[in-house]
């Protein structure tokens, strides 16, 4: 072995360059694209915060089957619904572990306590740990699962009831969702006595696969394997690390040297060579995502539909596909991707047309030279390869019809907490759908309950709320589908958003990794995956 490799392995306390000792060490590294803004899902909707913790550290009541859409049990083994559809009765899985770490030492198995504490976290301000360490949940607010779950009643040890106020027909794809990890009772007393409720965030515990062992920001997070794990053989795995690796260039280079074995978000120029090298392997699918931009129709002059409609046809969506995705995408009309069930096909964009936009902005009282800002993405996300260039692409098409945009980038946690907050003008963000079901993508984006979650819009429109809160409360899928298609049409008509393309998502990995499923929803997980 070289000596710069041997530093390079003592330097960083644990192989981060793979190669066959790895291999045989069962280390898997995985190259992703950011910081975690935390460890305690409910408090958050990104991809790079539940790869980090959902999908590792902890486990789901439901879950949804590797690389696929379907729901299948997880810390229930069964289920019931009652007829009227508004309660849940969950048969628990027995003999469960949580993790036993340096910080934590459970005292008993999982068992009903740990749902209860869970679901009173989200619904219950009075709870000792929310007095302890108050916080949002932006899922369940935008879902109103706070409202909408009325009763949690724990029938012996291993049997939990939740009741609702209205029928949800999507509750258990919801409850399926990172958000909706289940937390460890025993723990969270244990840091309110303490004084130490901020370690939910930073050192978690839960059922998962994996066992959280450390976190260095914007370097490196380490997993030991759940050597417990109640799912026999889902875990093949000794050690997984994230090497947190923001530049899509970098990670390709990691990933050619074996620094890495699998990394996330290729640039679409380097996939020809990705997909030649005899190392690689580069799966991919159809996105199930969405990249958009964002109007927030609170701040002048974005209030006017006008100005949205001048904004929206000034923008040539043709060339920015091509010059961002690279064929890798396609254009977007609606506010769903055309694979998701009910997704509208008689909406039509409008025209690009320059011409026609400047007399909009002229008509409406809108100044030669007006200046906006024009919010762009700092890191790589599916829907959006390169959100620098795409507000580059965006401010030059705006130039031509007299408007400014100013172009504004946070890191991104940063970014989205300032987005929810309403700071923007415009703001380029996006989608992957989470559980299948249209209410994820209309209810979570553009629902009145969202204002202060992931509605970057920041539009509440009466008429357009009440069709999805009627969809939701409807089990059957073709009158569901018609309030939807009615729902989308409003959002054509009023252009909250600029819907600009659907990705194809690429995987890049080294042929070594096995077992790997493209999640259809975004996420990274390592279950069953293993190394040659």
């Amino acid at each position: 072995m070289r000596l710069k490799q041997l530093g390079f392995i003592l330097a960083t306390a644990c192989a981060l360059n793979a190669g066959t000792a790895m291999a045989a060490g069962k280390t898997l590294i995985f190259c992703s694209e950011g910081s975690p803004a935390g460890f305690d899902p409910v408090r958050y909707t990104s991809g790079t915060d539940f790869d980090a913790s959902a999908e590792t550290v902890f486990n789901r009541l439901v879950q949804f089957k590797q690389g696929s859409t379907q729901i299948e049990p997880g810390l229930a083994e069964k289920w019931e619904v009652s007829p009227d559809g508004l309660t849940y009765t969950f048969n628990l899985r027995k003999g469960v572990k949580f993790h036993t770490t340096s910080y934590f030492k459970p005292s008993r198995d999982f068992n009903a306590d740990d749902v209860a504490f869970t679901f009173q976290r989200m619904t219950d301000k009075n709870l000792p740990f929310n007095k302890a360490a108050p916080s949002d949940f932006p899922y369940v607010a935008d879902m109103a699962l706070d409202t909408n779950i009325v009763g949690i009643e724990k029938v012996d040890a291993y049997t939990i009831r939740l009741k609702l106020k209205t029928v949800d027909a999507a509750f258990l794809q919801n409850i399926a969702m990172s958000f909706a990890s289940i937390y460890s009772a025993e723990y969270a007393d244990s840091l309110v006595k303490s004084g130490k409720t901020s370690q939910m965030n930073t050192m978690p515990i839960g059922t998962g696969p994996f066992i959280f062992k450390s976190y260095q920001k914007d370097s490196n997070i380490r997993f030991d394997a759940n050597e417990q794990y109640w799912k026999k053989g889902d875990v093949k795995l000794g050690k997984l690390i994230f090497a947190i690796t923001p530049d899509a260039s970098v990670r390709y280079q990691k990933l050619q040297k074996g620094e890495c074995h699998v990394m996330v978000y290729p640039k679409p120029a380097d996939l020809k060579a990705m997909t030649a090298n005899p190392a690689l392997t580069v799966p991919s699918q159809a996105g199930f995502n969405l990249g958009y931009l964002a109007y927030n129709v609170q701040h002048k002059p974005l209030d006017k539909l006008e100005v949205r409609q001048a904004l929206d046809m000034a923008i040539n969506k043709k060339a920015i596909i091509e010059a961002v995705y690279q064929g890798a995408g396609q254009a977007a009309t609606n506010p769903m991707p055309p694979t998701q069930w009910s997704y509208n096909k008689k909406l039509k964009d409008q025209t690009y047309d320059p011409a026609k936009a400047k007399a909009l902005l002229k008509k409406a009282g809108i100044a030669e030279g007006t200046e906006i800002t024009l919010w762009a993405m700092p890191v790589q996300r599916p829907y959006n390869p390169n959100a620098k260039l795409m507000a580059e692409m965006i401010q030059s098409d705006w130039e031509k019809v007299g408007i400014k945009g100013k172009i504004t980038t946070y890191e991104w946690g940063e970014y989205l907490k300032r987005g929810k907050a309403g700071e923007h003008d415009t703001m380029l963000v996006g989608w992957t759908g989470d559980n299948g079901d249209p209410d994820n993508w209309l209810g979570v984006n553009l629902g009145c309950g969202a204002l202060e979650g992931n509605n970057y819009a920041k539009w509440c429109a009466k008429d357009f709320d009440g069709l999805i809160t009627k969809a939701r409360a409807i089990n059957n899928q073709g009158e569901r589908t018609k309030l939807y298609e009615k729902a989308q049409e409003i959002f054509k008509r009023e252009l909250p958003w600029t819907t600009v393309a659907h990705s194809t998502v690429y995987q890049p990995m080294r042929k070594e990794v096995q077992g790997y499923k493209i999640s259809p929803f975004g996420l990274n997980s390592f279950v069953g995956v293993s190394l040659k």
